[in-house]
């Protein structure tokens, strides 16, 4: 039963640093996608930044949550004082980085909504 459990958490642990480098690889991919359709074909070299910007921050806040799991799961098998204390940091600083970026994902959003509802309010003369 031992060597299961061994062999389930080395699986789920390769499967969560896939998915890790999966979701990255996407988001980058999708940001410079619309960063570069904005810039191109935009309006603005600004909005294609923010847009892919966001993009990014999802992307590496979704990867770094597997990055987490699949750290935690790497420590269980092999719990010295060491590997603890390195999970302890490693998922100190990747709170941390996921803590920003959705703090500035949160300030794009509404900073992106603030923009938005002035645009739209009756009165402007904005062309369609």
């Amino acid at each position: 039963m031992q060597e299961f459990t061994l062999q389930l958490n080395a699986y789920v642990f390769n499967i969560c640093q896939l998915l890790a480098i999966i979701v990255i690889s996407i988001g980058i991919f999708k940001a410079v996608l619309i960063f570069f359709k904005d810039a191109l074909f935009g309006d603005s070299s600004a909005k294609a930044i923010q847009e892919s910007r966001m993009e990014l921050g999802h992307s590496f806040s979704l990867g770094l949550g597997f990055l987490i799991g699949s750290s935690i799961l790497k420590t269980t098998i092999t719990p010295s004082w060491d590997d603890i204390g390195q999970l302890a940091a490693i998922i100190a600083i990747r709170t941390l980085l996921n803590y920003f970026l959705l703090r500035d994902i949160r300030q794009e959003n509404k900073h992106i909504q603030l923009s938005t509802s002035v645009d739209n309010e009756p009165g402007t003369d904005k062309e369609d």
